[in-house]
């Protein structure tokens, strides 16, 4: 059983600067991949980036150069570190995992697919 919990999110100014952390749990697969999605009011859900358990990652056009995912292993945590951010990155900001399937790159858009995701965090940006 796979347990995610998202904290780091708070009120920052445009241009400012969060990182996000997802403290992860009952991870049992070989192959993984870990990323985060984000919700804003009245709007659709979006993924936002992967890492695999090969590294390999994925950032959406809307964030890149931007936000950048990574992973400590050691502390079983997933970060998103957000930076120059905008008043259109606020959101609920969830971290989610699932299996890696295959060899390809694994899409930032299709962490919304992904099984198991936490509580998320709010990120407010004015």
């Amino acid at each position: 059983h796979v347990q995610l919990v998202e904290s780091g999110g708070g009120s920052v100014q445009a241009g400012g600067s969060l990182k996000l952390s997802c403290k992860v749990s009952g991870l049992t697969y070989n192959r993984y991949v870990l990323g985060w999605f984000r919700q804003a009011p009245g709007k659709e859900r979006e993924g936002v980036a992967t890492i695999d358990s090969d590294g390999v990652t994925d950032h959406a056009g809307s964030v890149k150069d931007r936000f950048t995912v990574s992973e400590d292993r050691a502390e079983n945590t997933l970060y998103l570190q957000m930076n120059a951010l905008k008043p259109e990155d606020t959101a609920m900001y969830y971290c989610a995992a699932d299996r890696r399937y295959g060899i390809r790159k694994v899409l930032a858009s299709t962490v919304l697919s992904f099984p198991d995701s936490g509580q998320g965090t709010q990120v407010t940006v004015s």
